[in-house]
């Protein structure tokens, strides 16, 4: 295992760096919404926050799900807000399921990375500058968050909850094409996939937050699904 992890990281060492500067370089934040009426103007604000403080060229994404609460109203005001060159609201009609609104997503970005994570607060947009400086320092294809590692911490976490994660658009377009999962295990597969294809990985650690208003998305049938997933990537990997 460990002369596979050095491998790993030789390749990434001898992966020519991405044409131009850091100031050249862009960030599209894919943000999956379902009912985040009262989250989505915060996580936005703290997002332009971090962003704009870091002097990082940046979109967000919000593809709300057809949400009865009114998410999709606020998004659209938060795109008067900040300017539809910083916020792009790509709905869909229905609840379709986290992996395709990825797929739905990506097809939007105009960033040369992706970054992916939740609308309802449980990762603080405040450790985005940190992926980006892991990535950099590395070249890695991938820089994921962990709980496990150095300062990072949960609060009110739990398995279900899904990470932040930071992609070369190209990886996350290559992976998406090779996974089979629609729900909450996508991400999880994601890693899987990018694994067995030898994409460079790296960790950075950060504290989870469990969800500040509204109600879990993960419903009985949700968590049997989720394992049912589980199920069919260890009998498909």
């Amino acid at each position: 295992m460990a002369s596979t992890g050095a491998s790993r990281r030789d390749a990434a060492s001898q992966r020519p760096p991405q044409a131009g500067s850091s100031r050249q370089d862009k960030y599209s934040v894919l943000l999956p919404t379902y009912n985040e009426r009262e989250n989505l103007p915060l996580i936005v604000w703290l997002l332009v926050k971090s962003f704009s403080e870091s002097a990082i060229n940046y979109e967000i994404i919000i593809i709300d799900d057809g949400s009865p609460d009114g998410t999709r109203e606020v998004a659209e005001q938060l795109e008067k807000i900040y300017g539809p060159d910083r916020i792009l609201l790509r709905p869909r009609e229905k609840k379709l399921g986290l992996g395709t609104a990825y797929i739905h997503g990506i097809k939007h970005a105009t960033g040369n990375y992706v970054i992916i994570m939740d609308a309802d607060l449980s990762h603080h947009p405040k450790f985005i500058p940190e992926f980006i400086r892991k990535q950099k320092e590395g070249n890695f294809d991938i820089v994921s968050g962990t709980r496990y590692k150095g300062n990072g911490g949960v609060y009110g976490w739990d398995l279900k909850r899904k990470l932040i994660r930071l992609y070369r658009k190209e990886v996350l377009q290559k992976l998406i094409e090779k996974c089979v999962s629609k729900g909450y295990v996508f991400q999880m597969e994601m890693i899987v996939r990018a694994r067995q294809l030898n994409y460079t990985i790296s960790e950075v650690p950060i504290s989870f937050v469990d969800r500040v208003y509204g109600e879990s998305k993960l419903g009985g049938n949700e968590i049997v699904s989720f394992l049912k997933g589980l199920l069919t990537l260890f009998a498909t990997t």
